[in-house]
Parts: C-alpha cells; structure tokens; sequence
C-alpha cells in the first residue's frame, strides 16, 4: 500500500510540478516587458592579473562626511574649496570641513526615486575660467552655476529637442579652457537616469556625443549611435574628447581640432569593467572609475547576459517595476 501511496503522490507532484512550470512559462511569455533588449557582442574580458590585479587598498581609506552627502557624482575644486551635486538634487560645497548647500536646480523635498525627475540630480560638474560651475543635471539639462551666489543660469535645456532627439539623461560634461564650447554626454533619449539599469540591460544605441557654443548658443550632435555614453573628457591639447561607452566597455575618441577634426575612432575596448566617469590625470593619462567588474577569471553576469536578450526579457517581465 506505502509503494502504491508513494507512486501515486510522486505522480500527482510531478502532474501538479509541470502544470505550474506550464503556468508561469504562459503567465512570462504573456507578461509585458519594459525593455526590447538587443544582443551585444563583447570580447572575452581581459585577465585581471598584474596590473588588473584586484586589491582591497580602498578598505583602508578613511571615510569622509560619511551619511553626510548623499551620492556625489563629480566633484571639483576651486583652491581648497570642493563642490560636488548629490542625489537630492543639490549643489554643495565642502569648505573647512563644512558642508553647504549653494544651489539646487530643481525644487527642494527629495531623495527618492520618484522624486528625481522633479528634483534634478547634478552629474558632471567642471569650474569655468571665470570660477563658475558647469554643471551637467540628468533631468534639467546643462547649467552655470555662480559658487558665491548660488544663481542658475539654464543653458541647454532637456525641453529643447536637438536634432529631433529629446535629452532624457544628461550625463557628464567637458569645458575647454576658454570656456567658449562644452562636449556633453546624454545616455539615451529613451530613459532616464533613474531607468539606467534598463538602459544597459536593454543595449540601447541612442545616446549621443554633443557640444554646446557658449558664444553662439548652438548645440551640435558629434556623435551619434552609442550604447550609453557617460563620462567625457578633453584631452590636454584639447585637440579630441573622450567619451566612454559603458555598456560596450569602451572608450571611443572623437578628434575635435587638427586634422582628424570630425573624425572617431577606438581609444581604448574590452575593459576589465564598464566605464563611468574619467578625468585627466597629473601623471599625463586618464582616471576611469568602473561602475562594475568583468571578472575574469571568474563568472561575467554582464557577458553572460550580453548575448542572451531572451534571458534579459524573462527577468524584466517578472521583475518589472
């Protein structure tokens, strides 16, 4: 009789097993998904031995204005004076140890995700050869900030389209040392910062390179096409930008002056992570800071998924927001 019981509740657990496993297939493939995600081709991550050699000196770094600043994205100084934007929307300066708000582009009361849109996030920021701030908000668009003062001036806005194309995510920003033309970064016209996980899960290809003419006032597309296009940076000559490409773990180079003007090509592919920002080095190179690690050796979620958008779609239809 226990054999029989034992078949009969083995059968009714598979029978019930299978049904539920029909059931959510159906219930997934029915389920509307928040991304068309594209397949992306990402070369083997390069080993990370000698000089990629992963290391634990940052655990040692004391930390600083800790639960103090929310999130600072970019951070500049003027003499000993530093200016960073946080993730509630505001423009603060660090001085003598002390923190001040100066300016915030959007209205005040936020933290949330739901608040951002409304609130602004200041991104990138850069000092002015006249000591004001440049600064890059993902939601309002591209803004002069007086560091006295704490007046805004609005000089791209995301209302405006460029070239038929909405800023949805103003990143990072560049100035020249004159002033006179800022190369900025929008990472998609599509989503939003808040959305960025979207934005890289999905391979979005619409984010553009562009410059702002503070004399003429006219914003020009450099480049378009790239699959979120984040942190820029002039080179010492001033003669082309980087710009790095997160999702493709890349950086690409457009020639802004001197023959090549007009023209791009590769600076650097296959990094050990997916770029955020960079910023010129003293030592004549460039600072990069990865947002995430393509471990190798080790196991690579982001070229696992890369060229798997089904897996992708699964995942977001279940974990939609």
């Amino acid at each position: 009789g226990s054999t029989y019981s034992s078949k009969v509740f083995r059968v009714t657990f598979l029978t019930l097993a299978a049904s539920l496993t029909v059931l959510l297939l159906g219930v997934t493939v029915l389920l509307d998904c928040p991304i068309d995600p594209q397949p992306i081709s990402l070369k083997e991550p390069p080993l990370l031995t000698g000089v990629l050699e992963p290391n634990t000196k940052l655990r040692k770094a004391e930390r600083l204005w800790e639960n103090q600043l929310v999130g600072p994205e970019s951070i500049v100084h003027i003499g000993d004076v530093l200016f960073t934007g946080t993730a509630d929307g505001k423009i603060i300066k660090i001085e003598d140890g002390e923190i001040q708000t100066i300016a915030r582009i959007g209205p005040g009361l936020c933290g949330t995700r739901e608040d951002e849109p409304r609130c602004g996030r200041p991104l990138g920021i850069r000092v002015g050869p006249n000591n004001t701030l440049f600064v890059a908000d993902a939601y309002y668009g591209l803004y002069e900030v007086n560091p006295g003062t704490g007046e805004t001036k609005m000089l791209v806005s995301t209302k405006t389209l460029i070239e038929g194309q909405k800023l949805s995510f103003v990143n990072d920003l560049t100035v020249t040392w004159d002033g006179r033309k800022i190369y900025f970064t929008d990472s998609s016209s599509k989503w939003q910062r808040r959305d960025y996980l979207l934005l890289v899960t999905e391979g979005t290809d619409d984010g553009r390179l562009l410059e702002y003419d503070t004399v003429t006032k006219e914003v020009k597309v450099l480049m378009a096409g790239l699959r979120f296009p984040n942190g820029v940076q002039l080179s010492p000559a001033e003669d082309f930008v980087l710009v790095q490409e997160t999702t493709m773990a890349r950086i690409r180079r457009y020639y802004v002056s001197g023959l090549m003007k007009g023209g791009a090509d590769m600076f650097v592919e296959n990094m050990p992570g997916l770029p955020d920002n960079i910023r010129l080095s003293s030592s004549g190179g460039y600072w990069v800071a990865m947002s995430a690690v393509r471990p190798n050796p080790g196991f690579s979620l982001v070229d696992f998924l890369s060229e798997k958008p089904w897996i992708k779609r699964m995942i977001f239809k279940v974990i939609k927001k």
